[in-house]
């Protein structure tokens, strides 16, 4: 178990002699391995460890104990601890979003503050060789492309994860030979999350009536897409390196990122894909809210005549101009004369459990929509190019031919806000919501969105 765990921290530079790392410590077996083998490793690596437990306010008495078996493992080992208690349930309120989700944004700031106070270099993680098939499927099932097929990496930033190496079986007979113990979370085994479905459901009835073997072979298919992700990435970066030009304002501030039409025209779809992604996160540092229908958008540039543009989130725009594509930011006056002009409505958000039966509200002002097909962070905005809905049956319509339709005067329709995931419209506000968001039998969690805490009767 050392010896396979060492060899993947050497091949894949988790560490470097003196980093300072905090782990993070649930309690459960994953973790407590993690815990356990750097510490013996410790040494051999040049490491100086901390452990952090966070309390998310859920889970009563079970919590409890989790916190106090961290500590006491810790004070064993002789390892620095610290715990930091939240409340996962009312952030996630605040937030709009699903518990689980609330849970890991604030475990991941703490780790971050934690290592910060810490001056630490590195946050390992518990991550094993099941998580990350359950991550490939559950980013295939959801729609990804290479980079969410490859799962996740043995490094991003400062986040490392030594145990991708090892299963959970593995890790649990090692605990079991050591004589360590652990603890168990209830929730794992409830099938209300998506990535618990998918672990104690859709996995293990893969490995029984189609392959045995088809976990390992879904971490197979990941490794190479990851390769093939890094590839292309390379790739774009050579081209935007020989042939990319920055924009800069008066103040010397880089504003767009350009690149010669013709030049990307020769090369096959999926660079050009990947070199526009490369100009996008180049400019806005991000890849937040972006989605592959905005790159699709902007790769359709190439094939029109100049002086064209389409609107992407945050605040960019896709340019066809001068026989050149360009990503550029707006100009801050453009995006506060719009905010001025056609200030948005206000929206109250809440998630929870949806029962099947419950009565959905009718009114005009309040609509429920199902949150686990939301793929990306959401958006209340005005209509941009390339924004549509989907009908039922399947298809799509543009909003622009929705409102034409709907007969809205052409000087209103830029004053309808929205709401949207990327170009996916989920509710055109006081008009018609999606098919594809509506709630179904299927439907475990709902997102509510209000408007104007039910005043306004949009």
């Amino acid at each position: 178990m050392y010896r396979t765990i060492l060899d993947y921290i050497r091949r894949n530079r988790l560490f470097a002699p003196g980093d300072r790392v905090i782990v993070a410590l649930s309690g459960g077996a994953d973790s407590v391995c993690l815990l356990v083998v750097l510490n013996e490793l410790k040494e051999a690596l040049g490491l100086e460890l901390k452990a952090v437990h966070v309390h998310h306010g859920l889970r009563g008495k079970e919590a409890d104990r989790d916190r106090d078996y961290a500590g006491e493992l810790a004070k064993k080992l002789g390892v620095a601890f610290s715990c930091v208690q939240v409340d996962a349930a009312l952030y996630a309120q605040e937030q709009g979003m699903s518990v689980e989700e609330a849970g890991r944004h604030l475990r991941y700031q703490i780790f971050e503050k934690e290592r910060k106070d810490f001056s630490g270099t590195k946050i390992a993680v518990a991550h094993h060789k099941d998580d990350q098939a359950e991550t490939i499927l559950y980013n295939l099932f959801r729609g990804t492309g290479l980079k969410g097929l490859g799962g996740m990496r043995p490094v991003r930033d400062r986040i490392v994860r030594p145990l991708l190496c090892v299963g959970r079986e593995e890790i649990l007979a090692y605990l079991e030979e050591k004589r360590i113990s652990y603890c168990e979370d209830s929730t794992n085994a409830q099938t209300d999350y998506v990535r618990n479905r998918i672990r104690s459901r859709i996995l293990p009835e893969i490995r029984e009536k189609v392959n045995k073997r088809a976990g390992e072979n879904i971490l197979h298919a990941g490794e190479m897409a990851a390769q093939a992700d890094a590839y292309l990435e390379k790739q774009a970066e050579e081209i935007l390196k020989a042939r990319g030009v920055w924009e800069t304002d008066e103040a010397g501030t880089e504003r767009g990122l350009g690149v010669e039409a013709k030049a990307l025209l020769a090369e096959d779809d999926i660079i050009k894909n990947y070199v526009i992604r490369r100009m996008i996160r180049s400019v806005n540092e991000s890849m937040k809210d972006i989605t592959m229908t905005h790159v699709e958008s902007a790769a359709a540039l190439l094939f029109g005549s100049d002086r064209r543009q389409v609107d992407l989130p945050c605040g960019l725009i896709a340019v066809r101009t001068a026989g050149e594509l360009w990503i550029k930011k707006k100009k801050r006056e453009e995006l506060v004369d719009k905010e001025r002009d056609f200030p948005l409505p206000e929206l109250d958000f809440k998630v929870f459990p949806y029962k099947k039966g419950q009565e959905i509200p009718k009114n005009g002002y309040t609509k429920w929509f199902d949150y686990d097909k939301i793929k990306c962070a959401l958006s209340v905005r005005y209509r941009e190019t390339g924004d549509y809905m989907t009908l039922a049956g399947g298809g799509r319509k543009t909003i622009k031919a929705f409102m034409i339709d709907e007969k809205i005067p052409k000087e209103e329709r830029e004053k309808i806000p929205l709401v949207a995931e990327g170009s996916h419209v989920l509710w055109v506000i006081g008009y018609r919501i999606s098919e594809y968001y509506k709630i179904t039998d299927d439907t475990h969690t709902v997102i509510q969105m209000q408007l104007d805490g039910g005043k306004n009767n949009g």
